[in-house]
């Protein structure tokens, strides 16, 4: 069935990764996303990164199911063609750096005066305001300057960024998060909205209770590795081969813990009988599960930990996600055909009863979109477009 989106037109004015994750997402639930890229395209466009086809991996995973029109908005023309696109759309979203949609005269002022309802969605690093609004910034500041890396990494080593970028896709996340709910105001009030996030407001988001944590107790956190400062059992073991990471802090599922590693004596043991025992005497509890967990391989140990129903996991290389059963059996991988070759990405995270977009399609060619677009949904003529293309407005 056609997904909760679909009659939502996105004007994708973003390039890297935050923007073009949220426009992914949006896509995913059905929206028709235009990718409305510069003459060079997104720089997304140019990171080296393995190829598929002619195409960089890093570009055709966060813009699948999107197309690309090709505009030069800094010629009063090609601004022009992107007011007629505003007119026929819902969200204009945008992660420049504030002051460049103004120079541009793509601001939500503007737009508002030719589109009232349009909603117009702005990511930045730091936001519209305040002292850093004008700084540049990137997931590795973000999550620096964020709290989030002083956070992760092993006890007494450097602090360690994130494997993943959660400075950018936390950026995303809240920016789509906005849209949606402006969408739903809009249905109620009839007029759209300008929305402002940044990257750091939504790492700062993302603390959740490390930053009321410290406020109470005044204890500046450090990294903890795998652990957990308040929890044990709650952490990685090492075992014979690979690693399985195991949480076990609540009763039952130390008492199951304790019955499948074949140690009765720690669930009486005075120390370890108590939630606030086993965090006080960590060190001395996980040093005896240490041992005995090399004792068997990651695999045997989750057979095994599974049976007693403790939470438990191996370390996951991707080779070993993209087969997991659970992943696969919720279409978490999904297969992508172009034609420049075949790829596979993740797939659409958000389960709905009624409305899934079953639709997969690639990762577009630099301005693929462009005649078909301004022919089909503004009307231009071929006239027009010609002599657009001639003039490298599109």
């Amino acid at each position: 069935m056609p997904g909760p989106l679909t009659g939502v037109r996105v004007l994708d004015l973003t390039q890297a990764v935050s923007g073009p994750y949220a426009t992914l997402l949006m896509a995913d639930l059905g929206a028709e996303v235009i990718k409305i890229e510069p003459f060079k395209g997104d720089q997304a466009r140019e990171i080296p990164s393995p190829m598929v086809g002619d195409q960089g991996s890093y570009f055709v995973a966060m813009n699948r199911q999107k197309r690309s029109i090709r505009l030069n908005l800094k010629s009063e023309t090609g601004r022009e063609i992107f007011y007629d696109c505003v007119r026929k759309s819902d969200v204009v979203f945008d992660n420049f750096r504030p002051g460049v949609r103004e120079r541009l005269q793509i601001d939500y002022q503007t737009l508002a005066g030719i589109n009232p309802r349009i909603i117009s969605c702005s990511l930045s690093a730091y936001g519209a305001t305040g002292p850093y609004k004008n700084k540049p910034g990137y997931d590795l500041i973000i999550q620096a300057l964020g709290g989030g890396m002083s956070l992760t990494g092993n006890p007494g080593e450097p602090p360690v960024r994130m494997g993943l970028p959660i400075g950018d896709l936390g950026g995303g996340m809240c920016s789509i998060t906005g849209i949606l709910a402006a969408l739903y105001e809009r249905e109620k009030s009839g007029i759209g909205q300008h929305i402002d996030t940044s990257l750091l407001d939504g790492q700062i988001s993302l603390l959740a209770y490390q930053l009321t944590d410290y406020h109470t107790s005044l204890e500046i956190p450090k990294p903890h590795g795998t652990g957990h400062p308040s929890a044990s059992v709650y952490r990685m073991f090492e075992t014979k081969e690979g690693y399985i990471v195991v949480v076990a802090h609540r009763e039952h599922f130390f008492l199951g813990l304790v019955e499948a590693m074949e140690l009765p004596e720690l669930a009486i043991d005075e120390r370890f009988n108590h939630p606030i025992g086993r965090r006080d005497h960590r060190k001395e509890l996980e040093s005896i599960l240490e041992k005995v967990f090399l004792e068997k391989t990651a695999v045997e140990w989750r057979k095994i930990l599974d049976k007693m129903d403790v939470p438990c996991a191996t370390v996951s290389t991707l080779d070993q996600v993209m087969e997991d059963e659970q992943v696969l059996a919720r279409k978490m991988i999904v297969d992508v055909d172009a034609t420049y070759g075949s790829y596979k990405a993740p797939g659409n995270p958000i389960k709905m009863s009624r409305t899934n977009e079953e639709r997969v399609f690639p990762a577009p060619f630099l301005g693929e979109y462009s005649e078909e677009f301004l022919k089909n949904v503004l009307g231009y003529s071929q006239e027009q477009i010609d002599n657009l293309i001639d003039k490298e407005i599109i």
